[in-house]
């Protein structure tokens, strides 16, 4: 055989040409892959099936957590309020791993008998997307909205005359979150929203609220002017937070008292401030001309506060 013939020979069997140690294609048949290419379809198989078992995970999470009717509160301290109050805990994850105070949320759960499940950070974060969860949430009975009995209750439990906060159609989940807050900090007795055109209790709203939503008493209302009149009735003083009113550092916050906050933009609308008694401003030494609806709330509110603890 010529060179020539033997390269083209060469050329045609080089596939099928036998290899150092017996190993060649042949001994594979029709399904000889390279061994690289064999270990990168392996992982990848392995890999795919771990990916559809991780999304089958968390569907069912989803799920648990879209029909149960239970809210998701994401969190440390959300979740230890959530333990000390009256809602009842269903169920809390923590993620593996976790740390610090979860030692002490763990000891609570299983003194009250609540089950603790202990999963891959990834669930939580499937559960609380949007949350800072820090590595734990809970499934928790809905919030429950107050009735203006338990705020009376509560003043009266108090020993002090009924210190309220209504809100007229704020809509911020942040700003509504912080109102509770600083009410509950601020010893108001309960704070009023309406149903309509208003933000109402939401998660955000917890998470704003930091533990308060579970202490302060939130009453949903249908109509806030009629529910003025009524509160009038009672001997409550109603007072409006607008421009064109009397300096609240001036003004007389004693007695029995209800502050009404405005929308962030519009303000108090026209038929709810007519109900008023009175309205109420803070001065403005700078260029800007208003605050943000919940620090307008926080210093009416301690103006009340500051009243009534001078009276003692």
């Amino acid at each position: 055989m010529s060179k020539k013939e033997n390269k083209r020979f060469n050329d045609n069997t080089r596939k099928t040409a036998p290899k150092r140690g017996g190993k060649n294609r042949r001994d594979y048949g029709e399904n000889y892959e390279p061994r690289a290419r064999r270990n990168a379809t392996a992982g990848r198989a392995e890999r795919t099936a771990a990916r559809r078992s991780y999304r089958e995970d968390l569907r069912e999470i989803e799920v648990q957590v879209g029909n149960d009717g239970l809210e998701v509160v994401a969190g440390r301290n959300p979740v230890m309020e959530a333990l000390n109050g009256e809602r009842e805990v269903e169920r809390i994850f923590i993620a593996e791993g976790a740390e610090g105070s979860i030692s002490k949320i763990v000891a609570i759960a299983r003194e009250q008998g609540v089950i603790v499940d202990f999963v891959p950070k990834e669930k939580i974060d499937a559960m609380a997307p949007d949350a800072k969860h820090q590595g734990v949430v809970a499934k928790v009975s809905a919030y429950k909205y107050a009735s203006m009995e338990d705020v009376m209750e509560k003043a009266r439990v108090s020993g002090e005359d009924p210190f309220l906060i209504i809100l007229d159609e704020i809509t911020d989940p942040h700003n509504l979150g912080a109102i509770i807050r600083t009410a509950e900090c601020a010893g108001a007795h309960g704070v009023i929203i309406p149903k309509r055109r208003a933000c109402s209790l939401t998660q955000t709203v917890a998470l704003s609220a930091a533990g308060a939503i579970e202490k302060m008493p939130v009453v949903q209302v249908t109509n806030l002017a009629r529910t003025i009149e009524d509160l009038k009735k009672q001997g409550i003083w109603i007072a409006a937070a607008d421009m064109d009113g009397e300096n609240y550092m001036t003004a007389n916050l004693s007695g029995a008292i209800a502050i009404v906050i405005g929308n962030e933009g519009k303000g108090v609308g026209r038929l709810v401030k007519e109900k008023c008694d009175f309205v109420l401003s803070i001065p403005m030494k700078g260029e800007n001309n208003s605050l943000n609806a919940s620090n307008a709330a926080a210093i009416l509110m301690y103006g009340v506060r500051r009243t009534r603890e001078l009276k003692k």
